[in-house]
């Protein structure tokens, strides 16, 4: 029996050495140590030996036994680490090859121009303040002096929702908000930016675009002082040799009213398509702000005046990039926004 275990020893051992796969290492397993195996046939031969040989044989084949366990171990470690390292090279990444990369995103020209002007009029002490975008008929209209039949009252204009409340047409209530609360301080001095609604809709017109609104009141404000604020302005957004020119308009809210014109851009001022050979193109409006709305603001209009001025951010980007449909700016059309 001795002869026996010694040839199954070395016979599985070597077999052991030849093994390719852990398929190969689980048959010869079976082989050896299963119901049917070698070593287990072996064992069913004690029986058979004497009272003093069977001691002896069992510890030389428990032996056997965890001699053989311990190289199937070895051997199934290893069958396992040769299968991660092939598989760590079967789906290895090449980190050395460059990734793909995201599309860079761009601003949207309005975003840049509103930045722009509040960064120019920041720059000039002004501070930006806020308003509702659902306003009372008060604030829109009565506390700016546009009494009730005044035109831009007029249902194809205005968003009504009730008779009472509406989407503001301006950012102007934003000035009378702002008197109120700052009321009797002076300065007041802000820009108002923020979206507004009109029932207008072309290539030059959207139902829902941007104003900036500014408002200046302090102890004696003049006209002059609103045109250099002006001149300041325009020379800052489309260049230093710019100039301006007010002529004369009317808006309920100032008085005197002035609408606002830059020399254009374009050809200087000699005269071109863009400024339909006038050699200034309009930007805004402005004016002394209207004694009655001081006082619906709640100041004296004997003690103080001030100006305000309002743009359309509309028209301010598509001055500044060439830009001939105001529609372009909300089709969200990437090919149209990557120029930005």
């Amino acid at each position: 029996m001795r002869e026996e275990i010694q040839k199954i020893k070395e016979d599985t051992l070597a077999q052991l050495t030849k093994l390719t796969s852990s398929e190969e290492l689980q048959e010869l397993k079976v082989r050896v140590m299963g119901k049917k195996g070698s070593l287990t046939s072996l064992l069913k031969q004690m029986g058979q030996l004497s009272a003093e040989e069977r001691p002896k044989m069992g510890q030389i084949v428990n032996e056997l036994r965890t001699q053989l366990e311990d190289a199937w171990d070895k051997k199934w470690r290893e069958f396992e680490k040769n299968a991660l390292e092939s598989r760590l090279r079967e789906e290895r990444i090449d980190i050395s090859l460059p990734g793909y990369s995201l599309p860079q995103g761009h601003q949207h020209p309005l975003s840049k121009v509103i930045e722009e002007i509040e960064d120019i009029f920041m720059g000039m002490g002004f501070t930006i303040a806020e308003g509702p975008e659902i306003e009372t008929d008060y604030y829109n209209f009565e506390a700016l002096n546009l009494p009730k039949d005044h035109p831009a009252r007029d249902m194809q204009d205005t968003f009504f929702i009730t008779e009472d409340i509406l989407l503001r047409t301006q950012t102007s209530p934003v000035q009378i908000r702002t008197m109120e609360k700052q009321r009797p301080q002076l300065p007041v001095k802000i820009i108002a930016p923020g979206k507004v609604f009109r029932n207008d809709d072309d290539a030059t017109h959207s139902p829902m675009f941007h104003q900036v609104e500014g408002l200046l009141v302090d102890k004696g404000v003049r006209m002059s002082d609103l045109k250099g604020l002006l001149l300041y302005f325009s020379r800052q957004m489309f260049g230093e040799s710019r100039e301006i020119r007010l002529r004369p308009s009317f808006f309920p809210f100032t008085e005197p009213s002035a609408e606002v014109d830059v020399s254009c851009m374009l050809c200087g001022g000699a005269g071109c398509r863009l400024c339909k050979g006038t050699g200034w193109i309009e930007i805004l409006g402005a004016g002394m702000v209207h004694p009655h709305v001081l006082e619906m603001g709640g100041y004296n209009p004997k003690e103080v005046t001030g100006f305000a001025f309002g743009m359309g951010v509309e028209r301010i980007a598509m001055l500044k990039y060439g830009i001939e449909d105001m529609r372009l700016l909300f089709d969200n059309d990437i090919r149209f926004l990557e120029q930005f």
